[in-house]
This record gives C-alpha cells, sequence and structure tokens, in this order.
C-alpha cells in the first residue's frame, strides 16, 4: 500500500485503475476457457499511451503478459504494465510471465492480485523486485480477487467452486403441482443461465431431475462451451435413452455412484459416460468425496442445478460456496409443489444457512440474487 501511495501523485491513482478496469474487462474473454488456470488480462502504457493488450485465452496458451507484449505496437522498454494478476514465475506448459516481463525492460508493473498458487505466492513479484523493476500491488484489488473466486478457492482448498442455482416463483416453487416446471423465468434469465454454464467447467444435477425432465445441460449461446456434465445417481438409474447418455460421446459426461453394477456400468461406458465411484453416505453418493475426485480431474467449478433433495445433500456436506436464485413474478400455489431446498432441513431458525455479500440484478422480468455461503465450524467439519 506504501508503495502505491508514493507514486499515487505522479502517476495518477485514477489512471491507475482506469488501466486496470480494461484489463479486467481483457480477462473477462477468458472466462470458460482457461479453466483450471485464473483469467488475466494485461494493458502496456507508454507515456500515457496504450500501446499493447492482451489476455489469457485458454488453457495450454500464452499468458496475458505474454500476448500484451507481443501485441505492442512499439518497443515496450521504459513502458508500465497493467496485470490483474501477479505474473508466473515458474515453467508450466508456458514459460515463466517473469522472464518475458524482464527481457521487454518494461520498467514499472502494476498488479491486482496476488495469486495464492504455491509456486508464485509473491515470488513472481519478489523476482521482479530484485531486478530492478518496480511493482505496485493492490490496484482494484477486490475486483481482481472478485474476478478469479473459482481460481482462489480451488488453489487454495484442492476442490471445485460449487454455485447452487435455481428458479422459482415468487411463493418459492420450482414446479407447478403437475411436477411442470418450463418455464419458471422467461428467455433473458434462461440465456444467462447459459452464459453461467459456458463459464463454469462443469454442470451437476441429480438423476431425478434427469427422470423428470430429461435435460441436455448443455450450452446453447453462440460461441459459449459445453460444460462437462455431472449426474449424482447413488443407484445407477440414468436410462440409456436419455438425451444426456445419448450425446456422452460428443459431451463430456461423468456419473457418479455408490452403487457397483459391472453389467450397468459397461453399458454407460460404451456411450462415453466416465463413472466415479464413492463410498456411501446415508444411502448416496459422499458428495465431499466426489469434490476431490473431480478437482483431481481439473474440474474447478460446478455449476450445480439440481432439484431440492441434491440441493439439502450439497448445502448439509459444506460444498456450496455460492447460491444463485432466480425470483420470477407469479404465484404456483399447491401444498405439494416442489421448493428449491428439499431434504429433512434445520429444525431450529438458527440452525440456517447465512448468505452475505448479497447482490441482487434485474434481468428481463425476473430477479437474479446472489449470495456466498457462510461457512460455519460444524458445516466444514
Amino acid at each position: 500500500m506504501e508503495n502505491k501511495e508514493n507514486h499515487k501523485e505522479q502517476y495518477g491513482l485514477k489512471n491507475e485503475e482506469k488501466y486496470m478496469a480494461l484489463a479486467l474487462e481483457l480477462a473477462e474473454k477468458g472466462a470458460g476457457f482457461v479453466s483450471p488456470n485464473p483469467m488475466v488480462g494485461a494493458v502496456v502504457v507508454k507515456e500515457g499511451r496504450i500501446i499493447g493488450t492482451g489476455y489469457h485465452k485458454a488453457c495450454g496458451q500464452a499468458h496475458a503478459e505474454r500476448n500484451a507484449l507481443a501485441d505492442c505496437r512499439e518497443s515496450p522498454e521504459g513502458a508500465d504494465l497493467y496485470v490483474t494478476l501477479e505474473p508466473c514465475c515458474h515453467h508450466g506448459s508456458t514459460p515463466p510471465c517473469t522472464e518475458a516481463i524482464l527481457q521487454s525492460r518494461i520498467a514499472r508493473v502494476i498488479v491486482g492480485s496476488r495469486d495464492p498458487n504455491p509456486l508464485v505466492a509473491g515470488n513472481g513479484i519478489r523476482m521482479l523486485r530484485d531486478r530492478g523493476i518496480e511493482v505496485v500491488t493492490g490496484v482494484l484489488k477486490e475486483r481482481c480477487d472478485r474476478l478469479n473466486e473459482v481460481f482462489m478457492h480451488y488453489i487454495s482448498t484442492g476442490t471445485p467452486y460449487v454455485v447452487l442455482k435455481y428458479a422459482m416463483t415468487l411463493d418459492g416453487k420450482i414446479a407447478a403441482v403437475s411436477g411442470d416446471s418450463k418455464w419458471i423465468t422467461g428467455e433473458e434469465a434462461r440465456h444467462y443461465v447459459h452464459q453461467c454454464r459456458s463459464r463454469y467447467s462443469s454442470v451437476m444435477t441429480g438423476v431425478g431431475t434427469v427422470l423428470a425432465d430429461d435435460p441436455m445441460l448443455n450450452c446453447r449461446i453462440q460461441g459459449g462451451k459445453n460444460p462437462v456434465r455431472i449426474i449424482c445417481d447413488s443407484n445407477l438409474r440414468m436410462p440409456l435413452e436419455s438425451r444426456i447418455a445419448a450425446t456422452a460421446a460428443e459431451i463430456p459426461t461423468i456419473l457418479a455412484s455408490c452403487c457397483q453394477n459391472r453389467e450397468k456400468e459397461e453399458a454407460y461406458r460404451k456411450c462415453g459416460i466416465k463413472i466415479l465411484h464413492t463410498a456411501p453416505k446415508n444411502g448416496r453418493v459422499d458428495l465431499r468425496e466426489l469434490m476431490k475426485m473431480l478437482a483431481k480431474l481439473e474440474i474447478d467449478s460446478i455449476f450445480m442445478e439440481g432439484g431440492g433433495n441434491l440441493n439439502w445433500s450439497a448445502l448439509e456436506s459444506g460444498i456450496v460456496n455460492k447460491v444463485q436464485a432466480y425470483i420470477a413474478p407469479k404465484l404456483f400455489g399447491g401444498t405439494g409443489a416442489k421448493t428449491p431446498v428439499g431434504g429433512v432441513g434445520v429444525e431450529r431458525p438458527d440452525q440456517a444457512f447465512y448468505l452475505d455479500q448479497i447482490s441482487t440484478r434485474q434481468i428481463g422480468g425476473d430477479w437474479l440474487i446472489e449470495g456466498k455461503v457462510k461457512k460455519s465450524c460444524l458445516q466444514e467439519s
């Protein structure tokens, strides 16, 4: 913070924020394609002029800093480099970005977030400073951290970041009494859901939803990316005639179960479905164990679109990080109509799952409420 204050007058904090905001916009272009890497954007500024921009486009490809330096229309020597995340300093699928920065003779590097990856974790900043490059940290830090909340969680905990999503009416119903749920929300909200499917690396549902709705769980927007589909099917009930099984050869699909049946499993595998087994927990898939398995497959995030029972199991197991609730301005009524969270529920109001960092926005005629689940000691144990 002291470093930033020393140069506030000389460089102008508003300009620093302006260039970092542009770097954030660039970073967003990599959403859905860089997993399990972070989204990163970079801007090269020389004498008040932007001379190069870049972002990390896809996992395994060049990082934002190298793309921005390659984009420079004049020598970057003596210029400032704005980057949303601390430059890497280790060899991975690409060479370290600190190496490219040093070779370019950049004079100053302005960083948004520090990288929690143990292979970096301040070492990138330290290396640049040791070689005489001025490094300013913490510009638009909150926005830069929020951009990579998935990466920050995944690299720190070794488990996927889980977003529990549901759509309900104003009286709390996710389907009519008949079970019909198409459609609760309007076209604009459903379009945004497909954007989220493209953004997160996987989408998860329970076999009950497959049996009731026969969904595809794909991304149906131009330029989007299909997520890996994960079906929690404790007793291997998913029909081979379902649309998910029929398209498993084209869209990566995982079936999680605690039941072993060689004949059924072989039929699923012939469709292209990968099977993961967990130990049973109350007769169902152990979701905490499943999270560890999925992380080893480099699945860093899950967009959960399940029914009430799976939603309760996910909350009860403590794996949910964020809740995304779409609320439609309509009333279904019906004592027996389904609600978003089923299961046994809590016994007392003070046992509720609390959300904080709440945000609201209107999407078409519907409202989206998002909040992060506050983790209690009981949930984490």
